[in-house]
């Protein structure tokens, strides 16, 4: 049994014995949740680390992508900038990178493709117990990170999104945290393709991220800039997401 197999049974033996629920803020309010998700942290943590530090996540073939890939969370952000750049196809969309690093950017989506990129077809992880396939195509972290220059305090890498869940003008916007090893792993991409497409609103448009080995709630959606920090502690409610704000835990590792 391989490494990522058995991965996949600890996780799929965590979740099991929860009921269904219709959302991740179900799985968090749960306290039964919480301690699933506690306990997956540490075991997959452990588990990642034990293996190959750069191991990949699995790739499939063209013929195993979904035909219905679930959109979840956020699908069509009220953000008043959003819906002005999504009115206009994008065209004025700006990623910006700042925080610690030695040159900050600000960069167009032509000027993402212009990068190093990379074409993956890979399976999404929801912790809600529903899986599906799919193929992106998206610039590498890496080289944004590379590009920018991180500074040597740098620890981790933080997403700022236009989009708030609760849809509300002074909802909290949507933010999500890796840390390094993971920002500069080959699977690692800010996608604006998906199925040899245009990056679709519900799935996160005009960029998203895509991080292999975690679960889905760490893949942010409808970005607009990127943070190097050093801690999390200032970033939210200090967890480093979402999510994690609201009981679940920062590292999802599968």
């Amino acid at each position: 049994m391989s490494d990522t197999d058995r991965r996949g049974l600890v996780m799929g033996g965590l979740l099991a014995g929860l009921p269904l629920l219709g959302g991740c803020d179900a799985v968090s309010e749960s306290p039964r949740g919480q301690g699933v998700l506690r306990g997956a942290e540490q075991l997959t943590r452990r588990a990642q680390r034990a293996v190959v530090r750069n191991a990949l996540a699995p790739e499939y073939a063209e013929t195993d992508i979904s035909p219905d890939f679930r959109a979840n969370g956020s699908v069509d952000p009220a953000d008043a900038e959003y819906r002005r750049l999504l009115a206009d196809g994008f065209r004025d969309y700006r990623l910006a990178v700042g925080g610690l690093v030695e040159r900050p950017l600000s960069l167009s989506l032509a000027g993402l493709a212009g990068m190093a990129t990379r074409t993956q077809i890979t399976k999404h992880d929801c912790v809600e117990g529903w899986t599906s396939i799919g193929k992106w195509t998206g610039t590498r972290l890496s080289a944004v990170l590379d590009r920018a220059g991180l500074r040597p305090e740098a620890r981790f890498v933080v997403f700022h999104c236009f989009d708030a869940l609760d849809q509300r003008p002074d909802g909290d916007r949507y933010y999500e945290s890796i840390g390094l090893d993971d920002a500069f792993h080959e699977q690692t991409i800010l996608a604006w393709r998906m199925n040899d497409q245009p990056l679709p609103v519900p799935h996160g448009a005009p960029l998203r991220l895509r991080v292999e080995r975690q679960l889905g709630y760490k893949h942010a959606k409808y970005i607009r800039r990127i943070e190097a920090v050093e801690s999390l502690s200032h970033i939210g409610r200090g967890k480093g997401g979402y999510w994690e704000d609201r009981g679940y835990e920062w590292y999802a590792g599968i």
